[in-house]
């Protein structure tokens, strides 16, 4: 679990911009380039202190192999037209 308010803010933008992407038709594969080199630009920075790094890691990591984290449930307008 993230305590820290740096590595909390970064886990925020990763996953945001992971449901994004989702969202723009990128699929599983391209998603984890992202995420890849999302963390490698974190490393490369030295954003963080390298254990808060793993951490952020891990912890997106989690959240890119959860698939409910990307499911769009259909609304009642949905369900109605088909």
């Amino acid at each position: 679990m993230l305590q820290d308010a740096k590595s909390v803010r970064y886990y925020q933008r990763i996953t945001d911009a992971l449901v994004d992407r989702w969202n723009r038709g990128y699929r599983t594969d391209d998603l984890r380039l992202f995420y890849e080199g999302y963390i490698a630009a974190l490393r490369h920075a030295d954003a963080l202190e390298p254990y808060l790094i793993n951490r952020v890691e891990e912890e997106a990591l989690r959240f890119l192999m959860d698939p409910s984290n990307f499911y769009t449930p259909q609304t009642e307008l949905d369900r109605d037209y088909y």
